[in-house]
């Protein structure tokens, strides 16, 4: 017969009770490991969703996710002329903090007049929950748009219009308050969040620049005295470039490097900012809650086993009085070791995958993930029996007939 069967039955409801709590905090601990993923994989969505081969931002910055960066609009025309370049555009990022204003607009594009309208009547009706956005601007004839429509439509020459983030749950034609202006949403893209974990909201390069313009009061008194009335300057953060398949991408960023004021980094390089430097302590911390839970939860299969264990003291005395060896001994200890932190961890994961969709930032668990972590488990109830082990081996036989 299998002894630590036997065992389980005879204790089901203590035995399951302890899988319940192990199951709970490796679940919390496997939950960390996918927030880790997420974490790394929201860093990387805006960049890589742009398709961006080349980035080109002011000299002596590292771009406009971990410095400010602003170059003049029309360098995306000198980008362009580049050989190897196929495409270039212009970017703007700014983090805002909108409102819902409500339900669909008018679906024609809004006139000049209708923009100063709806100015005017936002600032009259402040109504919704705060949405807290990071805004892109783009040129819709370039690169730099949303990198799929997952419902309604992408952004025309219109104005005021926006494609947003479904995760900000807001309905598709309602309107978004920003800088006392509306914004209506045509269409949804999904998993497109700023590094923050802030839903992304695209919107065209004008209607970014006039946002920033009215965001920033005392640039526009500045640019008013100067005679640059109220209009925006074409000012951007960042201009992206798209190269044919033969170009390559280092040799072009040093080209442009060698332009004066301008600095030029290529996919890799941007990737590698957004992962060693926005999101670094994100990482590391996390990595060392991680670390943390793993710990103590080996620690807690430990004293669970050295528990079970001594509760059995005197059924192991009477297995070596009868003559067992000490492997079946030692394979009772391990077997139930074993159980625990397969039901445990089957139990926690299986938690974790019904909710992860409902946690506010995203949770990444692949079967890659999941399996390392069942294996990590596996080889710290192994390790942690061994002290249950220990003890059961001193175990004396003469134990079985005491009082």
């Amino acid at each position: 017969m299998n002894l630590a069967l036997r065992d389980i039955r005879h204790n089901l409801g203590r035995f399951l009770l302890t899988c319940l709590g192990l199951g709970l905090l490796l679940g919390v601990a496997l939950a960390m490991v996918g927030i880790y993923g997420g974490v790394v994989e929201e860093a990387l969505s805006l960049a890589r969703g742009l398709r961006a081969d080349l980035w080109v931002v002011e000299g002596g910055s590292r771009g406009p996710f971990a410095e400010a960066s602003r170059i003049p609009g029309d360098v995306r025309e000198a980008v362009a002329r580049l050989p190897g370049v196929t495409a270039a555009g212009s970017l703007t990022f700014q983090t805002v903090e909108a409102r819902h204003a409500g339900g669909p607009g008018s679906g024609a594009p809004p006139s000049e007049a209708l923009v100063r309208e709806r100015a005017g009547e936002a600032g009259r009706q402040r109504i919704g929950a705060v949405l807290r956005l990071q805004v892109v601007g783009y040129e819709p004839d370039r690169p730099g748009g949303p990198p799929g429509i997952l419902a309604g439509r992408g952004i025309g020459r219109g104005r005021l219009e926006m494609v947003l983030d479904r995760s900000a749950g807001v309905p598709l034609g309602a309107m978004v308050e920003m800088a006392n202006i509306r914004y209506r949403v045509v269409g949804f893209s999904t998993r497109t969040v700023s590094s923050g974990g802030d839903p992304l909201a695209w919107i065209t390069l004008r209607d970014s620049q006039d946002l920033q313009f009215r965001l920033n009061p005392p640039a526009a008194r500045r640019a008013q005295q100067g005679g640059g009335g109220a209009l925006p300057q074409d000012t951007v953060n960042a201009v992206i470039a798209r190269l044919s398949p033969h170009a390559d991408p280092a040799a072009v960023a040093a080209e442009i490097r060698r332009w004066k004021h301008f600095a030029a980094l290529t996919a890799a390089e941007q990737e590698q900012v957004l992962t060693r430097s926005v999101v670094d302590r994100a990482r590391k911390q996390l990595g060392l809650f991680t670390t943390v839970l793993l710990l103590v939860s080996a620690v807690i299969v430990a004293l669970i086993i050295y528990t079970l264990t001594m509760d059995k003291m005197r059924e192991i005395a009477t297995l070596k009085l009868i003559g067992a060896p000490d492997a079946t001994i030692v394979a009772l200890v391990m077997q139930q070791a074993m159980l625990l932190g397969a039901v445990s961890f089957a139990g926690g994961a299986a938690l974790l995958l019904a909710v992860k969709d409902n946690f506010p930032r995203r949770v990444v668990l692949g079967p890659e993930e999941i399996a390392g972590f069942g294996l990590l488990v596996f080889v710290i109830c192994l390790a942690a029996s061994l002290l249950g082990v220990r003890y059961a081996l001193r175990v004396e036989p003469a134990q079985a007939l005491g009082g």
